[in-house]
């Protein structure tokens, strides 16, 4: 359809039509207008998933079994494999699984940089590092957008905390902001061509980012020239002159006030008034009307999708598999040998946690998610004795899922830690008790965090493991050395003094339905461990320049002082002690590069690796180059290429300008 037969239609509506399709008339869709052919402009949550279907006007699952689906590993856990082709797999499942729903707009992927380890939503973004988000998201985005869904990019912009998103005013240079965050949106919506942006909550400049001329009209219209649909945060329209004047082309909100809306009587009356002109709602719909054209929702042949299917359960343990991070592996205790396991123990409640219904606009229903203790049973099978004590209590803490997003805070009072302590204690002498008087072939535990924790509308208040976990680990590492420590979580946690105990540590964010079975083919040598950290884990939150340089969870105003320094751009820079680096990752192989060199006109770079183990495996390779503008080291290239033991792999790398020093050491 061409736009002046778009324009057509627009011109065609009344502007009671016009209105309908700018405000939610229920909690995830817009009006359509029949007598022309448009229909509804159906959305729905999808970070790790399309959720479950809701009532129209309540905040309430509908009872029904036919919006189970496929259960997908975050965008940490995909950020992890370093794997552009992963992660357009990915994107091809979510797309498929929300058209197969009947979606046509899917909120997703989130693409906030993790300015911070204790931003309760970091396991619903890539990565700290600008670059690494956006190599990854382009390719998610039009996995999506090939099954003639909208990828949804959010949230634009600087919402990099959860306290106080509602009001919270990030303030930041210009020149650092188009450089840093600004760029990896730019880069996702217009290389990625993401049909549509979602405006964040929080204020930039102190301008709400859905009514901000300078974010959507100077940044993404004039000088970016995008074409595509803004659509508000749930409820993050405040006015409905600045946000109709400034961009926004479609309010949605959380109230079943749904004629009440900003952009619904509201601003129809404006528009009746003559205080806003009708030209700029015709630009709106315009707007949602070439985005469904491109959705083949207007006219053509449109593809239908699945969800459910055992091709997206495979994609999903692809992608789980290559994410998992092998963080320690003194003695060779990885991998088991699965025929000398007669009897093992596995400790700890992520071993039996089901993670999928949590994490707020998060959560999904899946149709089905294998957690560890599963997946370790599976694979060891039925002549193998598997016992399992949960160590902790994790239902011990309020439960977040039981407070409103509208909360302030998630609070333990004191009493409540005493009991948590107590608790602990008990379970713990417990664990000690049963590794004393056992000789378990195996000891695996599984802790971390989960979702009462890692969660939309809450920011962590440490990076501590909660629980006791600490204490514990130190326990069961006194008793069995050998024992195999697995955390789960969304983003770096602090790790106790047992780490200097452990041989042998594997990381592994939330993993989707196949997570289970991914990380037991990893600890039993199935899969030869290659994820890598897409972030730094401090050894305390004050070692983030979040903290010691800038600001993090204030309430009124948040300075992003820290600059262009954001993650191993300030450690590394500045000699920081970190737990473990950006990019860290070890294999049950060994891997050296051999040769690297930049072309004469040094517009390329060939490095060569050689896979120098036993075994063959993936391995990443990544070039750092200094930024002459910035002044910080950082990630250019990267690359994962498959070695055989003993042979070598060449890799080519097209080098983009304005870096010196270009190499494959993260550290000059």
């Amino acid at each position: 359809m061409t736009k002046e037969q778009i324009n057509e239609i627009v011109r065609k509506m009344t502007l009671d039509e016009k209105i309908g399709m700018i405000h939610g008339s229920g909690f995830f869709h817009t009006e359509g207008v029949e007598r022309l052919g448009v229909p509804r402009l159906m959305t729905s949550d999808g970070p790790m998933g399309v959720r479950g279907e809701f009532f129209d006007a309540k905040w309430l699952f509908l009872n029904q079994q036919d919006d189970l689906v496929t259960y997908l590993p975050c965008y940490s856990a995909l950020a992890s494999t370093f794997n552009r082709k992963l992660a357009y797999e990915e994107g091809d499942v979510l797309g498929s699984e929300a058209r197969g729903r009947g979606k046509d707009v899917i909120l997703a992927p989130g693409i906030n940089l993790k300015r911070s380890p204790l931003c309760g939503r970091n396991f619903e973004y890539f990565s700290e590092d600008g670059y690494l988000t956006s190599e990854l998201a382009i390719e998610f985005v039009k996995g999506i957008q090939q099954n003639d869904v909208a990828a949804c990019v959010k949230h634009f912009a600087l919402n990099n905390q959860e306290t106080a998103r509602m009001a919270v005013s990030s303030e930041i240079d210009e020149e650092i902001f188009r450089d840093t965050y600004l760029e990896v949106f730019r880069r996702v919506l217009l290389e990625g061509d993401a049909r549509s942006v979602m405006g964040a909550y929080n204020r930039v400049y102190g301008e709400y980012c859905c009514e901000s001329e300078f974010l959507l009209n100077k940044i993404l219209r004039d000088e970016w020239d995008y074409e595509g649909v803004v659509i508000s945060d749930w409820g993050g329209v405040h006015d409905t002159y600045k946000a109709a004047s400034a961009g926004c082309d479609i309010e949605m909100s959380v109230t079943d006030n749904f004629d009440e809306y900003y952009f619904a009587e509201p601003l129809k009356k404006m528009v009746e008034e003559k205080k806003i002109d009708e030209s700029i709602i015709d630009k709106k719909v315009f707007r949602i009307l070439l985005m469904m054209d491109k959705l083949n929702m207007l006219e053509g042949d449109r593809k239908a999708g699945a969800y459910n299917t055992r091709a997206h359960q495979e994609a999903a343990y692809r992608v789980a598999s290559e994410s998992i991070v092998l963080l320690k592996n003194e003695s060779d205790v990885l991998p088991l040998k699965a025929e000398k396991q007669k009897r093992i123990l596995v400790i700890g409640d992520n071993a039996i946690r089901q993670h999928s219904l949590g994490g707020g606009s998060a959560e999904i229903k899946a149709l089905y998610e294998i957690n560890p203790i599963l997946g370790i049973k599976e694979y060891l099978g039925g002549n193998t004795r598997v016992d399992f004590i949960a160590g902790y209590d994790a239902e011990i803490a309020p439960d977040a899922t039981e407070i409103s997003w509208q909360e302030k805070s998630l609070e333990v009072t004191e009493e409540e830690n005493e009991q948590i302590k107590k608790v602990s204690k008990e379970k713990r002498e417990e664990v000690e008790k049963v590794l004393k008087s056992v000789d378990y072939d195996s000891v695996i535990y599984v802790g971390g965090l989960n979702h009462v924790i890692d969660r939309e509308g809450f920011d962590k208040d440490d990076m501590k493991l909660p629980y006791g976990q600490d204490e514990l680990i130190s326990t069961i590492l006194d008793c069995r050395k050998d024992a195999v420590i697995v955390l789960i979580s969304g983003s770096s946690v602090e790790m106790g003094s047992w780490i200097d105990k452990a041989d042998t540590v594997l990381w592994s964010y939330y993993n989707g339905c196949e997570g289970g079975r991914a990380l037991a083919h990893i600890i039993f040598g199935e899969v030869n461990p290659s994820g890598r950290l897409p972030e730094t884990f401090y050894l305390k939150p004050e070692d983030c320049s979040a903290f010691s340089v800038g600001e993090f969870g204030k309430k009124d105003k948040v300075h992003y002082t820290e600059g262009y320094e954001i993650g191993y751009k300030y450690t590394d820079k500045h000699g920081v002690k970190v737990q473990f680096p950006f990019g860290y990752g070890l294999s049950y192989t060994t891997f050296k590069v051999t040769d690297e060199k930049i072309s004469g006109d040094g517009k390329k770079m060939h490095v060569t690796v050689k896979n120098t183990g036993d075994r063959e495996g993936l391995e990443t390779v990544m070039i750092f180059g200094d930024n002459e503008k910035t002044c910080v080291r950082e990630l250019i290239g990267f690359e994962k290429v498959m070695i055989r033991s003993g042979e070598c792999a060449e890799v080519e790398f097209e080098l983009p300008d304005g870096y010196s020093n270009i190499s494959t050491s993260r550290v000059k």
